[in-house]
């Protein structure tokens, strides 16, 4: 697609402005029309040189646009688009493959040639394509046959290539606050390629489109255009909270299961697990099922919760968290969200500890430090023929043999024979567990008194 970004529906909103969507007909057409974002847009910042146009040294090579759905990504792509020369040709990860891309490649360098004139390519949705999808474009991008805008809401770290990633400057966009989504409603209503005065809204209207919109500009104005023409077709002049309600049935959650919010929003679940604020962690639990998150892997955070952030502090918190994903997977949604729930409140409410991962974490620190060295003789395989010849077994005592089950002799490799990797903290239940680690310690060290 040749300096064209959005063919069918600019075209169409140019010869008939009214009949193209209303979140087309608002789009920006320069950069100070655009919404937020306000730290990429400052003087002299990349895209200002961009849109200006400028070459050579000081000119932009490459951007990766990464942001949530709705917060201008395509929008800053079509700027560009308008306000720049240079030819702009726009590919879609979805449907494109590595034989449109060197396509573009191709005619950009031959462009190039015949007119002196740079290619921007826009790529929508990058974090779609595979690693070798995203290996074709490298020479392009190295040798600045092309100047790649491209957009991702998958965090690009983790979903675009390295060397990719370190050719292009990262720009990141940040969630529109509500008083960007106001003004952009406002002039929605009152601007001639908007609504042009043919409604207003009432304050409550406008507060719950806010809320409809959660941050996402195309929301808001798909949402606002479906009130509007309702309230029209039933006569009315103001569009008030009920029209909204009855045009747009609720607030689409802000998650996707298979991008960043994914990450983020169970990051946050698990977190609020961990502070003990049960309220906070049931509100993220209420997100990711309303989404339709996998109920099991909403099981497994909550098992990995259990281990990591109570441990000993509640040893039944594991158990608990074992029997709701054993229950999850047994039921399905939506009563599966009841046992979510339970275990959720449970594991907020429990007394924390995370002596169980800072033990395992320094035990394998060591290890990976070469902090090993042999097993203690004594403790070797003794039951093969030949074994205690060699010494294996010599001097092991039993502790069943004991009356009090602890024998005083060395089990841990010299290299590590003084280490403490378990320290109990004196929360719940693991305030037990510090007395008998203590206890057992000075006993195996040849000291301490019988237990009572």
């Amino acid at each position: 697609m040749d300096a064209d970004l959005f063919t069918a529906a600019e075209t169409r909103a140019e010869k008939e402005p009214g009949a193209a969507p209303l979140a087309v007909r608002m789009r920006p057409r320069t950069l100070d029309e655009v919404v937020g974002q306000q730290h990429l847009l400052r003087d002299g910042s990349p895209l200002r040189r961009l849109v200006g146009g400028g070459h050579g040294p000081a000119a932009l090579s490459s951007v990766l646009l990464w942001g949530p759905p709705g917060t201008g990504k395509t929008t800053l792509a079509y700027v560009v688009s308008q306000a720049t020369d240079r030819r702009f040709v726009e590919l879609s990860a979805i449907t494109a493959g590595v034989k449109e891309v060197r396509e573009v490649i191709r005619a950009a360098r031959q462009y190039s040639g015949a007119h002196s004139k740079d290619t921007v390519l826009f790529l929508d949705e990058i974090h779609r394509f595979s690693k070798a999808q995203q290996d074709s474009l490298l020479p392009a991008v190295e040798n600045r046959w092309v100047t790649l805008i491209a957009a991702t809401t998958e965090n690009p770290h983790f979903s675009v290539i390295s060397p990719l990633l370190s050719r292009s400057l990262l720009l990141t966009l940040e969630s529109l606050t509500e008083d960007d989504i106001r003004g952009l409603l406002h002039r929605a209503v009152e601007e001639e390629r908007g609504l042009d005065g043919a409604v207003s809204l009432s304050p409550e209207a406008e507060e719950h489109l806010l809320r409809v919109a959660g941050g996402d500009a195309r929301r808001a104005l798909t949402a606002l255009e479906a009130a509007a023409g309702a309230a029209i077709e039933m006569g009315e002049e103001v569009v008030s909270v009920e029209t909204v309600e009855s045009a747009v049935d609720k607030a689409a959650v802000r998650y996707d299961r298979d991008g960043d919010q994914h990450y983020d929003v169970a990051s946050a679940l698990i977190k609020s697990i961990r502070g003990s604020d049960v309220d906070a962690a049931l509100h993220y639990l209420a997100r990711m099922i309303e989404a339709g998150e996998d109920p099991r892997f909403i099981a497994r955070r909550l098992m990995i919760s259990a281990s990591e952030d109570i441990g000993m502090a509640d040893p039944t918190a594991l158990p608990l968290a074992v029997a709701a994903a054993q229950a999850v997977a047994m039921i399905g949604f939506p009563e599966a969200s009841l046992t979510l729930s339970q275990a959720t409140i449970a594991l907020a409410l429990a007394p924390k500890s995370n002596a169980a991962t800072t033990a395992i974490g320094e035990a394998l620190a060591d290890v990976r430090k070469g902090l090993a060295g042999p097993v203690p003789s004594h403790l070797r395989d003794a039951h093969y023929k030949g074994a205690q010849s060699i010494g294996h077994g010599k001097g092991y005592v039993y502790p069943h043999d004991l009356p009090e089950g602890i024998a005083p002799q060395q089990y841990a490799p010299d290299a590590v024979k003084d280490r403490t990797y378990y320290r109990p903290t004196r929360h719940g239940a693991e305030s037990r567990y510090a007395d008998i680690a203590e206890w057992t310690r000075g006993k195996l060290k040849g000291r301490g008194e019988p237990r009572e």
